[in-house]
Formats: C-alpha cells, sequence, structure tokens
C-alpha cells in the first residue's frame, strides 16, 4: 500500500512539473493592436520563423495558430512554452467594415463569419491558458479596446495576466494611460514592429510564467 501511495505521489509530481515546464501562453486584445505582429516579433527571435499574416485589414487573423515548444533564455534561465495567438475580440463584426479597404462584398461577408466563428474559438481556449498576455495599442484608448467577456473570464478562471502596450513607436503612445487602466497588471511598453523595449518584456514574462 505503501508503494503504490509513494509511486501515485511521484506520477503526480512528474504530471505537475511537466505542466509548468510547457506552459501555454495566449495572446489576446482588439483587432489590429499588433498580436500577431509580436507573435511573429517572438517566433523570429527565438525560432527563425513567424507565425502568421499581419495586415492593415482588421481581422486578419480569423482563427487560432500556435507555435509548439517556444524557447526564449533570459539572464541563464530558459522558459519553454506553447505560444496561442488569436483573432482580434470585439463585440460586433460588420462585414462593412472590410468593405472600406477594398474588400469585395462576398468576400467581406465571408471574412465577416470567419472572424465572428474565431472569436468564439479564443474565448473557449481560455480553458486551455495557463497565461494570457493582453495586447493594446499604446496609441488609442485602453477602454475603447477591453472587451468584457474577455476579462471576465480571465478574472472568474484566475489567469495570470501580463499587458503588452503596444506601439510605442508612435508619437500618440501613452503607456502610463493603459498602467492607469489597468493597475491590478503589469504593464509593459513595446513596439513589436521596430523591436523596442523587447528585453524588458521578454522577463516580464518570466515573471508572469512563476504565477503559473
Amino acid at each position: 500500500m505503501l508503494r503504490i501511495l509513494k509511486n501515485f505521489s511521484k506520477r503526480l509530481l512528474r504530471g505537475l512539473f511537466r505542466r509548468k515546464e510547457h506552459i501555454k501562453i495566449g495572446f489576446y486584445g482588439p483587432p489590429n493592436a499588433g498580436k500577431t505582429s509580436l507573435a511573429n516579433r517572438i517566433c523570429k527571435d527565438w525560432t527563425g520563423e513567424e507565425i502568421g499574416v499581419v495586415s492593415k485589414i482588421p481581422h486578419e487573423t480569423r482563427e487560432v495558430q500556435f507555435k509548439e515548444k517556444v524557447e526564449i533564455k533570459h539572464k541563464g534561465k530558459v522558459l519553454v512554452f506553447k505560444l496561442i495567438d488569436t483573432p482580434g475580440i470585439a463585440t460586433k463584426i460588420d462585414y462593412e467594415e472590410f468593405l472600406k479597404f477594398g474588400v469585395k462584398k462576398g468576400d467581406a461577408k465571408k471574412r465577416a463569419k470567419e472572424a465572428t466563428q474565431g472569436i468564439i474559438e479564443s474565448i473557449q481556449w481560455l480553458d486551455d491558458m495557463d497565461a494570457v498576455i493582453v495586447v493594446l495599442d499604446a496609441a488609442e484608448n485602453p477602454y475603447s479596446q477591453v472587451n468584457i467577456t474577455i476579462i471576465g473570464n480571465l478574472v472568474a478562471r484566475k489567469i495570470p495576466v501580463l499587458i503588452a502596450a503596444n506601439k510605442i513607436d508612435l508619437k500618440k503612445a501613452e503607456v502610463e494611460k493603459v498602467a492607469a487602466a489597468f493597475p491590478e497588471y503589469e504593464v509593459v511598453g513595446i513596439s513589436a514592429k521596430d523591436g523596442i523595449n523587447m528585453e524588458e518584456f521578454y522577463e516580464a514574462i518570466f515573471r508572469l510564467s512563476k504565477n503559473v
């Protein structure tokens, strides 16, 4: 009986260790905040390959996409995680939004349908997330970018959160406003496009992983 309990304890500890060794980090936020740009920056820095296509057209990412076993290093520390890039979260998606970018009506309706399905899929994926990085546009009003459904789900599930205030390369960027809007979370200002402040961001990911 004692041997059985010892073996069970060992298996349990190994299982816990494996979960923490290969954690799942999801990238969430509004359309065009730079989620895929940031995911591409991380993947290119550490794997040499990008994960997705970036476009000025909103909802370019309409399906959850991921990269297995992304290994990042910082100050002698190593972290391996599954990177999950999700479609932009919006309360409503109107196909007419795509027409403004020269997308044909039939394609616009198809994009809107796919984007709506992508949002549903993103919310479902929260059940599997160990931590979440919320990517916001530092040049826009932080309050207008936040989706209550996502925030509510993160709080309810007690998922550790890091906020990336992206696009600090823009003159209008105000990281302080983002930080003031979310005092309960760590906020790091970055430019995914230009690679600005990425070292501080990677250090913040290590701090985030400790809360998993």
